[in-house]
């Protein structure tokens, strides 16, 4: 070895050792089941981290969950669907810098031979009296996700629901609960995409759709620095910039399950 391929390999060895490679940050999210059931954050977030030198940790659970984690400070951000839940979440001080960021539908599926008599129906509150009054089984989320929020919210506009053995309370997420209606032949309450990621397994039929009450928005939220410095407050914020961006905004559009466009971009520069 000569003296120049010594000095040249000395050289490279403290170049190696002085110059360590960036350290790849960690962004925590909690986010809903729909988000995660369908896909959308394995196709969006590994383009955000190769952008950006991060790894999202992802805790998929129902939104009441996922803002509890975030109001305890055990992630940065979360993912959620409960406007009401979002807006008080916020106006409590556990959470800021709340942005709309996409938005879909729920609709009510149950089997094919349809019991309560309701396939076609635009109207989520009279389809839900034909189901109690029919005696059919629904299946409920149970879990204080932003869908079960939705659908407790229409029994008490419709005034009853389903009684005794006919209302089941799962406790568990949306496809566990779409398998569950399934496999007992009863409805339940879904949102689309999450719907359609799991249509050919279950065979479940879509029966209520077009109520502009079943509108499903998203919004993301950074956890409050304040209350919690040791957050991610930075990585926390360059996911909300960047998915409600030109570019993250454009990934969510382009996103298809089963060739169908599922959610539908909805951030305008505001709150």
């Amino acid at each position: 070895m000569t003296k120049l391929t010594k000095h040249l390999a000395v050289l490279g060895f403290l170049l190696a050792t002085a110059v360590p490679a960036l350290a790849q940050q960690v962004i925590k999210l909690s986010t809903t089941t729909s988000t995660e059931n369908s896909g959308l954050l394995q196709y969006l977030l590994p383009k955000f981290e190769a952008k950006t030198n991060s790894k999202v940790n992802v805790i998929s659970v129902g939104t009441g969950k996922a803002l509890e984690l975030a109001k305890n400070g055990d992630v940065d951000v979360t993912l959620v669907h409960a406007r009401a839940s979002e807006d008080k979440f916020v106006a409590e001080g556990h959470g800021v810098n709340r942005r709309d960021v996409m938005y879909n539908d729920f609709i009510i599926v149950g089997p094919e031979s349809d019991p309560a008599r309701i396939k076609g129906s635009k109207d989520v509150l009279d389809a839900m009296k034909k189901i109690t009054a029919s005696g059919a089984k629904f299946i409920s989320r149970g879990d204080n996700s932003g869908t079960d929020q939705m659908e407790k919210a229409y029994w008490k506009q419709v005034g009853s629901q389903p009684q005794g053995a006919a209302y089941v309370s799962a406790g568990l997420g949306m496809g566990e609960v779409l398998t569950m209606a399934a496999e007992l032949r009863a409805y339940t309450l879904t949102d689309r995409a999450t719907y359609i990621a799991y249509r050919a397994r279950t065979g479940l039929q879509i029966v209520v759709e077009g109520d502009q009450k079943m509108f499903n928005p998203y919004g993301i939220i950074a956890v409050n620095p304040k209350n919690f410095p040791q957050a991610n407050y930075k990585g926390a914020m360059q996911l909300v910039e960047w998915i409600t961006s030109p570019e993250g905004q454009g990934l969510i559009a382009a996103f298809k399950v089963e060739g169908q466009q599922v959610f539908f971009p909805s951030y305008k520069g505001g709150k």
